[in-house]
């Protein structure tokens, strides 16, 4: 089990832990019914955090923000000598996670996405996980949430059962979401986005010989250009050049501002 604490890369705190550590510390708070917001952060949720002081804020409040990319990997091995065996990658994490969960008859819920892209989830999960304990499954609104809708919504999770919240909802309105929810409904959140559909088998996900290379987003990209083109185009090189200046002596401040209203995304 590794943990080297948190580390700063680009004014975000990511934490230094591989797989085992971080099922540890979410599976030790499903226990104890406490707020344990994470997010799984690639290049694009490091930058949003680094671009933008209140989203810094609620990225360095969350309990947990695990090195999802190899890009923030190889940037903490970079910047802080930190040679973490692996990434902490959501659809790795989320996967291995159920196993213990199922094991553990721990309750999960899974909010975000659409009906039927959750009706393919749940059947392909109980394939994977037969004794899996599913609470309930809850489908993004695709719009704000009102504040009694928000109410509501965190009154149902609480109810279900469940321990442990799962979200995909993209990032960074995950990341929000998790931040804004974890103090109603007391219990582990962990934004996986575009996990729900790769392990749903609705998309296929990258080979893994770039995935270990950090060509993950190269395939996201051919896959959907007109989307994404913005987010990988523009901001991976940004990111490279951020990190080079940390390298040098830059000091990148992580206290952002703090956010002065909630977004209810949803």
């Amino acid at each position: 089990m590794m943990n080297h604490g948190k580390q700063n890369v680009l004014g975000i705190l990511i934490d230094t832990v591989d797989y085992e550590c971080a099922i540890e510390q979410i599976i030790g708070a499903a226990r104890q019914h406490k707020p344990f917001p994470v997010a799984c952060a690639p290049v694009h949720s490091v930058m949003e955090g680094a671009l933008h002081p209140a989203h810094r804020y609620r990225m360095n409040h969350l309990a947990m923000v695990v090195p999802d990319g190899m890009p923030v990997r190889w940037a903490l091995r970079l910047l802080h000598e930190v040679d973490l065996p692996d990434r902490v990658r959501g659809v790795t994490l989320t996967l291995a996670l159920l196993a213990r969960v199922e094991r553990e008859t721990i309750g999960v819920y899974f909010y975000g996405n659409t009906r039927s892209g959750l009706d393919q989830l749940r059947s392909r999960l109980l394939e994977l996980y037969p004794a899996l304990r599913i609470c309930g499954m809850e489908p993004s609104r695709f719009r704000s949430l009102t504040p009694e809708e928000r109410q509501e919504l965190d009154a149902r999770i609480r109810a279900s059962g469940a321990q442990i919240t799962f979200v995909g909802i993209g990032s960074p309105l995950q990341d929000i979401w998790a931040y804004e929810h974890a103090p109603e409904i007391s219990m582990p959140i962990l934004g996986i986005g575009g996990a729900f559909n790769v392990i749903a088998g609705s998309v296929p996900d990258a080979p893994l010989w770039m995935q270990r290379h950090g060509l993950e987003w190269l395939y996201r990209l051919t896959r959907d250009p007109a989307r994404l083109w913005r987010r990988y185009v523009l901001l991976n090189p940004a990111y490279m050049c951020m990190v080079a200046l940390q390298k040098l002596g830059h000091r990148f401040n992580v206290q952002g501002t703090q956010p002065k209203a909630d977004l209810y995304c949803g």
